[in-house]
């Protein structure tokens, strides 16, 4: 039997989470599911870091393509994330339908908590997203943390009065509520794809690992865990 290790930023953890003991029952393999930043997934790509899966923004993959670090067979786009708002479970729901309620929200609520701009794609549109509702250093504090690092627990612990994260990483954490998505306006929606490495030992298995990832069953956890067909 094989072990498959698979890389990933920390917004498809939920799904994996669930669908990794699905894979091994049906399987008999190992998924060793890791996760970091996107800029800390790129170092470990860099230091050639056994990995076969590389599960990552579109983007990030056709560069790697071109690259020759993953293969073109095998590759498969998985779904679709947006961004959302998320506040302590009890909390009073505030109004974010609007670019100008989400930044009275703001400001009502003190303090806001997002991954660090450059480590992720997320954390640099909410970024673009304050700068843009005229937060430059102004009465909101500001939190950089990346979700699984502390971020959406920063929510739940009251340190942070809202946080801005990948809808799954919110709906995911217990303590914390999904308040929405941003305001379209505002909305960032990211593309998740898996693909190869091309320095895999275990291909096969990984090309079998993505296409078990698109089935249908697959996909109803996709979808619970916030994620839409890409």
């Amino acid at each position: 039997m094989a072990t498959i290790t698979s890389i990933a930023g920390g917004a498809p953890k939920p799904v994996f989470d669930r669908l990794g003991p699905i894979y091994h029952q049906r399987t008999g393999h190992t998924l060793n599911a890791l996760y970091d930043t996107m800029s800390g997934i790129q170092g470990r790509v860099a230091k050639s870091e056994a990995l076969d899966v590389l599960l990552m923004p579109v983007a990030m993959l056709d560069d790697y393509e071109t690259a020759c670090v993953v293969l073109a067979k095998g590759r498969s786009p998985l779904a679709d994330i947006g961004l959302g708002v998320g506040i302590k479970a009890g909390d009073e729901v505030p109004d974010i339908s609007t670019p100008e309620k989400l930044k009275a929200s703001l400001l009502a609520g003190g303090s806001v908590v997002h991954a660090p701009p450059t480590a992720t794609p997320s954390g640099a549109q909410s970024d673009k997203v304050l700068r843009e509702l005229g937060f430059t250093g102004g009465p909101l504090k500001v939190i950089h943390k990346a979700g699984l690092a502390g971020g959406v627990a920063a929510i739940a612990s009251g340190e942070a009065a809202l946080g801005i994260f990948p809808k799954s990483e919110i709906v995911a954490f217990n303590g914390v509520t999904l308040v929405g998505s941003l305001p379209p306006s505002l909305q960032l929606v990211i593309t998740y794809g898996a693909a190869i490495t091309a320095a895999s030992k275990v291909a096969d298995e990984a090309a079998a690992f993505i296409q078990f990832l698109v089935s249908p069953e697959a996909r109803k956890v996709w979808n619970a865990c916030g994620f839409d067909e890409p």
